[in-house]
């Protein structure tokens, strides 16, 4: 007989948490899952499902717009809120039961509680106060929206509530510019709302290579979206109808709704981990090691909680690898480098690799390749959006670096290009490529020329 009641106990069921316990699972652990809200997590509940089928339903305008000019007279166009979350309440529950079902069929027990650490190797739920050991315990409870503390702040929604809401305002002011902000800003001006988006900061999503980031707020200012920088808010108050913000500069905006979108915490806190002896980082965060152990040696993190990369697929990563490592006696470390990313914004975005700023830290010799056009589809839409492509490459052993993709479907590129990256593949190698004609991608393999900076960029 074990000495304790499980072998691993999960707090948290988010993709990673789930992941862990499904595979420690089938290595022959005994394995419980503590969640407090709805299995599944904030991706699947309320974060990048929900938020990508918004996507969709807000691209639809754009497209019967471009149909005209192919021939198309879209009569009579209406759009209903309350049925497009109808639908999405009714997937999210869909995925939510395939959740719990896999957890059932892989032998992991569900325990519909919160559960706090007291020690360890023991945890107490909640609701029922009993107390729980287990050999190993893992902390997948992710992270939860930041809202910065001043005047009015409790006037304003986050993305949690976002994808609730009763019904559409006529405008809304949303506050970050962050993947969150940006997409969400796409989301409402799509479906109709006036969108105003402000951020502190000299530029919108900071971290990603500066060309896309200058590209996508020249294209959201076209689709009339008011993308204001260096813009901070002071205070949030009721007016007669909505809400008005006042700036740091003084200036004041009427809105229908506020959003803030100003970044997430780990989600650490009443959590035990004092009490247990685990250390915590500058933001709540847990650290852990490359093998996502704390300071305890029995107690794990993966995901959001922890200060590493905050994705879907790489909490999942970091759960497989935990698994491999404790219950397969395959030690696993997950490497973050390459790994895809996109943004579901108006035009979107996708990215694998190193940033232009990056790369030349790490690169002495740089090469970079850019191209910029109208994609073929706008030239009889008559829409004025641009799309942008950018290859870097180490000048010294010709791999491609970074790749960065402004445009229709350029996640689902990087997720195909970060196969080749990853296995080293170098311009050369692009080049050799035949192209697929006529398709935006085909520009990633006849790019030839190496882009030099202008005289007014070498002088900044």
């Amino acid at each position: 007989m074990s000495e304790f009641d499980y072998d691993l106990f999960v707090i948290g069921a988010g993709s990673g948490g789930v992941r862990a316990a499904r595979m420690a699972a089938g290595y022959g652990a005994s394995v419980a899952v503590a969640e407090e809200y709805r299995v599944g997590g904030t991706c699947v509940i309320r974060g990048c499902v929900p938020k990508k089928l918004f996507v969709y339903a807000s691209r639809f305008g754009s497209e019967f717009e471009d149909a005209a000019g192919f021939g198309w007279d879209i009569k009579d166009r209406a759009f209903d809120w309350k049925t497009l979350v109808a639908n999405k309440d009714r997937e999210i529950d869909r995925l939510n039961g395939i959740y719990i079902r896999n957890l059932n069929n892989s032998g992991v027990e569900i325990i519909d509680d919160r559960a706090v650490l007291t020690g360890p190797n023991s945890v107490r739920l909640q609701k029922e106060g009993r107390e729980i050991t287990a050999k190993y315990i893992l902390v997948s409870t992710g992270a939860t929206p930041f809202r910065p503390d001043i005047a009015g702040i409790e006037h304003s929604i986050t993305s949690n509530e976002a994808v609730h809401l009763e019904a559409l305002p006529e405008k809304i002011v949303i506050v970050g510019a962050g993947y969150i902000a940006v997409e969400f800003a796409g989301i409402f001006k799509g479906l109709g709302v006036e969108v105003s988006l402000l951020y502190r900061g000299p530029q919108i999503l900071r971290g990603f290579d500066d060309d896309l980031r200058d590209g996508l707020a020249e294209e959201m200012r076209k689709r009339g979206i008011d993308v204001r920088v260096n813009t901070d808010v002071s205070a949030i108050g009721k007016a007669s109808s909505g809400y008005r913000l006042t700036l740091a500069n003084g200036d004041v905006l009427q809105t229908g709704l506020v959003m803030y979108a100003t970044g997430r915490n780990p989600n650490t806190q009443e959590l035990g981990l004092e009490t247990a002896g685990v250390e915590c980082g500058w933001n709540g965060h847990i650290v852990v090691d490359d093998y996502s152990k704390t300071s305890v040696d029995s107690i794990y993190a993966v995901g959001d909680v922890t200060d590493r990369m905050a994705l879907t697929p790489v909490a999942i990563r970091e759960g497989a690898a935990f698994a491999e490592t404790l219950f397969n006696d395959n030690p696993v470390a997950v490497d973050y480098a390459s790994v895809p990313t996109a943004v579901f914004s108006e035009p979107e975005i996708g990215t694998v690799g190193l940033t232009e700023a990056e790369a030349r830290e790490k690169h002495p010799k740089l090469d970079i390749y850019k191209s910029s056009f109208r994609p073929m589809k706008h030239t009889l839409s008559g829409r004025d959006e641009k799309m942008i492509m950018k290859l870097l490459v180490d000048g010294q052993s010709d791999r491609v670096i970074g790749c960065h993709i402004l445009g229709t479907d350029a996640g689902e590129m990087a997720q195909v290009l970060a196969i080749a990256i990853r296995m080293g593949a170098t311009k050369a190698d692009f080049d050799a490529t035949m192209a697929l004609h006529p398709s935006a991608a085909e520009e990633l393999v006849t790019m030839r020329e190496k882009w030099q900076p202008s005289e007014a960029e070498v002088a900044e």
